[in-house]
């Protein structure tokens, strides 16, 4: 079990470098093997995670702050925060090289430079009820959240083209869910992705897929062979499977989707023994080749401002 702890500074954009061990034998090494653990700063309270390719991104619900990881040389990178800033879900748009940052009980999604993490834009999406913005999804029509109290897809459209300036903050837009999603005490929606032209989402007190038509807004419950998915949170797609991370049951399901989103069949499932046992409600994960990356929420921890946080690794399945 490989074991590489990288320590992270608290400073505002501080960057600490992390010199890997020699190996015996260098020839086979010039790509080290990813860490199985990589430390989080004490009292982060991470919940989001994703990846350009070669760093992993978490955000902090303490403040809003996002710390950047490179993969392969262990460099990392803090953005500060904000005092009553929240970062939650997080995607990496490779197009305009931003993260969009799902901003919770704040009513906001944020547009945030992927190198310095100045926040560039911010869509409200108010509301006369309490509304929680949990993740969101970047497609190339535009960036989709959840609100995990509400009947309600959150909408930042992008201009039609091949334009990559960012969107006007008033072109933000509310999309009214119908169809098969029934709100039920608790979270609600939660994790989402994009399958070519629909989304995929998790409701969590219910553990049921579901898919949206981003534009009609009605949404189908996926037929999993009564197999659900409580506490369902973050999702990735893989080659050819869904990643639903499960966070208080400490496991990731594997599903494989047929090609219009409209049946799954549970077919394996990621669970302790894979992690080591180094795994405490874990909330999101990101895929990197055939890694996954899953960030430690450790909700209801004692003392989270000063508890220990860290991401953790297992192979991908096929």
């Amino acid at each position: 079990m490989r074991h590489l702890r990288w320590a992270v500074g608290l400073a505002a954009a501080a960057v600490v470098a992390t010199v890997l061990p020699a190996s015996a034998h260098p020839a086979q090494d010039r790509r080290p093997a990813p860490p199985d653990r990589i430390e989080l700063p004490a009292g982060w309270l991470p919940e989001g995670i994703t990846t350009d390719g070669k760093n992993l991104y978490s955000g902090s619900r303490a403040d809003g702050a996002i710390l950047k990881i490179g993969i392969a040389s262990g460099r990392t990178t803090r953005f500060a925060g904000a005092t009553g800033r929240v970062a939650v879900g997080i995607d990496y748009d490779r197009r305009r090289d931003v993260l969009w940052v799902a901003g919770g009980a704040g009513k906001e999604v944020r547009a945030q430079d992927a190198d310095t993490g100045k926040v560039l834009a911010t869509y409200a999406f108010p509301s006369a009820s309490a509304r929680f913005v949990n993740d969101l999804t970047v497609t190339r029509s535009g960036v989709h959240a959840t609100d995990s109290l509400s009947k309600e897809l959150l909408v930042v459209p992008f201009t039609r083209g091949r334009s990559t300036k960012l969107p006007a903050a008033g072109r933000a837009k509310i999309v009214p869910l119908t169809g098969d999603l029934q709100l039920a005490a608790g979270n609600n929606l939660n994790g989402i992705v994009s399958y070519g032209k629909a989304l995929v989402a998790v409701q969590s007190n219910t553990g049921l897929l579901l898919r949206i038509d981003p534009r009609s807004g009605r949404t189908r419950q996926i037929d999993t062979g009564g197999a659900t998915f409580v506490n369902g949170d973050g999702l990735e797609r893989g080659r050819g499977v869904l990643y639903v991370v499960q966070n208080r049951l400490n496991k990731i399901a594997v599903v494989d989707l047929d090609r219009r989103q409209r049946t799954g069949e549970l077919v394996d499932t990621i669970e302790r023994a894979d992690f080591a046992d180094e795994i405490d409600v874990p909330s999101t994960v990101a895929l990197v080749k055939d890694s996954l990356f899953v960030v430690n929420a450790r909700f209801g921890t004692p003392s989270p401002e000063t508890a220990a946080y860290w991401i953790t690794r297992a192979d991908a399945r096929r």
